[in-house]
């Protein structure tokens, strides 16, 4: 049991590592003229296809869910993946970056609230220790936004939700289906509800516009695998074999490892202050990995 939730811990970093990636994809479809809205379009639908590719060659059976299920796979694609999208992006808009990353990363407060609530995951200190190192951390990488509006908080904090309901929603479907089931009808929710609010007509304007369309085709299978395909599946299998608030307090290695791709490939500076808050983050990962004995 030890060396699976160990794997377990490990899948879920490498996916944070991944998702840090996501903001050099961006703005490159940013550049080509692309919104953000319809940026997550493009990834999760191309990503909802790839899912369902994968789960056709693993099982072709995963596809069989059971109409109970159904409202918790809708959860899933728009209360969790598509709702944390849209409330990030419009947050992002609304204010600076950093503030809406840091009210992003609320994330792990919402899930271990959440865990407790409706999974009977137990409070622990070193859970809580760990909870404040990733967030103080968090808040230091993503330093401390100017422009804040009501607003802008609110959509703030639900990006946050939406992205700790994952690992709720997650761990109840789990526990009937397997890892490529979910990521499956998960994004190819997400993806089809993307289309109503990615502006679609504006959006296959802005694609027919492109001269070098293979090059855009290949890039967007390349942003859907590197920012969605590969760590979702590795947060859906690291989730199957720890607890959700665990994973939650793990997977904020993402805003270190964003800004340590920044400042590799973007050749942005790094402060030292975001360096300690890259410290706390993995302090953090340190401490949830401290083995205890169990009660």
């Amino acid at each position: 049991m030890g060396n699976k939730s160990a794997l377990g811990n490990i899948l879920i970093i490498v996916a944070g590592l991944f998702w840090g990636s996501m903001g050099i994809f961006v703005r490159h479809l940013n550049v080509l003229g692309f919104s953000s809205i319809q940026v997550a379009c493009l990834r999760l639908t191309t990503a909802g296809v790839i899912f369902a590719l994968i789960l056709l060659i693993k099982d072709r059976k995963g596809f069989r869910i059971k109409a109970r299920d159904i409202p918790l796979f809708l959860a899933l694609g728009l209360v969790s993946i598509l709702f944390f999208t849209c409330c990030y992006f419009t947050a992002i808009r609304l204010m600076t970056m950093s503030t809406a990353a840091i009210l992003l990363y609320t994330s792990p407060i919402w899930v271990m609230i959440l865990a407790i609530i409706f999974l009977k995951e137990k409070i622990t200190l070193q859970k809580i220790l760990a909870l404040i190192l990733a967030f103080a951390g968090c808040i230091l990488v993503s330093g401390f936004g100017g422009k804040v509006t009501l607003i802008g908080i609110l959509v703030g904090l639900g990006s946050g939700l939406g992205y700790g309901l994952y690992s709720i929603f997650g761990t109840f479907a789990l526990k009937k289906y397997s890892p490529y089931t979910v990521t499956c009808y998960t994004f190819l929710i997400a993806g089809l509800g993307s289309v109503f609010v990615a502006n679609p007509i504006d959006l296959f304007a802005k694609i027919s516009a492109v001269e070098n369309k293979p090059a855009l085709i290949g890039f967007v299978l390349l942003t859907a695998v590197v920012t969605a395909v590969i760590p979702f599946l590795l947060y859906t299998l690291g989730l199957n074999m720890t607890t959700a608030g665990k994973a939650a307090v793990l997977a904020t290695v993402e805003p270190a490892a964003a800004t340590l791709f920044g400042f590799f490939v973007m050749k942005e500076t790094v402060g030292p202050v975001a360096i300690c808050g890259i410290f706390l983050v993995f302090a953090a990962i340190i401490v949830l990995s401290i083995k205890k004995k169990e009660s």
